[in-house]
Formats: structure tokens, sequence, C-alpha cells
């Protein structure tokens, strides 16, 4: 009986070791194809100046404490209003939910929201996207915000998955001539997110 136990908690420990691997890998892929993008002058949101010294961007280590299971709160009906950007461009989004997580023993809310244009697209249809700001804004990160992008989750879903080894930055972190939310005070956590893109230079 005992042997048998022994055995199952090593099939266990293995198929958590593989996934674990598998996740990270996934990452490591995610981040090498960024930089392929970002280095590639035809598909670069760099300055033509800055694509020939281009390295890599930096990211903080893939850590699976900041792959978080969120609690989903569906908000119907909510009001259009137009998020402030770095420009005057004021572009219509709506909140969609929240996003209720744990995280170092603290409990901390996101909301989610969902731009009105790109939602009457194909490719956008279920595009969700949280602009937030953390402790490591201005210092590790970049100091206008950072961004993570969602899917809609089924109907009725009470879960949602908030993947911060993904954060990214906004295009305007590595050129001016961009245009970008700004966070909504709303979505200022009072913790440090030590994952996903650094910031640049």
């Amino acid at each position: 009986m005992k042997v048998f136990q022994l055995l199952l908690i090593c099939l266990v420990f293995i198929a958590c070791s593989s996934e674990n691997k598998s996740y990270i890998d996934t990452i490591q892929k995610e981040r090498y194809e960024k930089n392929l993008q970002f280095s590639n002058p035809q598909e670069s949101i760099l300055p033509k100046t800055d694509i020939a010294n281009f390295k890599g961007l930096d990211y903080f280590q893939i850590d699976e404490k900041y792959k978080i299971v969120a609690q989903f709160e569906r908000t119907e009906g909510m009001p259009i209003f137009e998020m402030q950007t770095t420009t005057d461009r004021k572009p219509l989004y709506t909140t969609y939910g929240k996003a209720h997580f744990t995280l170092n023993g603290q409990e901390h809310t996101l909301h989610i929201y969902q731009n009105q244009k790109l939602m009457t697209t194909v490719e956008y249809a279920d595009y969700l996207f949280i602009p937030f700001n953390d402790l490591t804004n201005g210092k590790t990160s970049y100091g206008g915000g950072r961004y993570l992008d969602l899917s809609i989750p089924e109907e009725g879903a009470t879960t949602i998955i908030l993947d911060f080894n993904r954060v990214y930055n906004p295009y305007c972190a590595y050129n001016s001539k961009y245009s970008c939310p700004i966070p909504p005070q709303e979505n200022n956590l009072k913790i440090a997110i030590e994952a996903g893109v650094k910031k640049y230079h």
C-alpha cells in the first residue's frame, strides 16, 4: 500500500513538473517572438534609430504565483465612457467586469474594460483590456501604466485567469508618436507586480 502511495505521489510530482515546464516554455516562446517583432524594421514600433541597437526587452523572471485565478464579477449595463490617453484621443470603453484576487495575502480588485470600437470587429470581438498601475511603476516598470489582455470568459463563468507574466508596456513606452490609454485611478494597485515586461532603457 505504501509503495502504491509513493508511486502515486511521484506520478503527480512528475505531471506537475511537466506542466510547469510547459507553461514556462510557452511564456519564453512568446517573449522570443516579441523580441523578433521589435527587431524587425517592417514590424517594429521602435523609432528607427533604436532598432539597430535593440538587444531584446527586459523582463521580470517568470513566476507562476503571478498566474492568478481571480473571482470574476460581470458588471452589465455600465455606462460608456471616454478613457483618457496620452494625447487628446479619447476611445470609448465600458466596464465589462471586475476581477477580485488575492496576492501576497492582500485582496485586490481590477476593473476590466471593453473597447466599443474593437468589439464590433471579428478579430477583437471577445477582447477585454486591463490597464493598471502598481508599485513598480517608474521604478522597474514603465511609469505610464501597464497592460494586460483578456478574452471574454464563458457565459456564467465565476473565475478568470490574470496572467501577469504576460503584462506588457503601452507603445508609448517605446515611441512617443503613439497615443496610449492611461489607466483609470480605480486600477491603481497598492502592491508591486514584479512580472511581465520591465521598463525600456
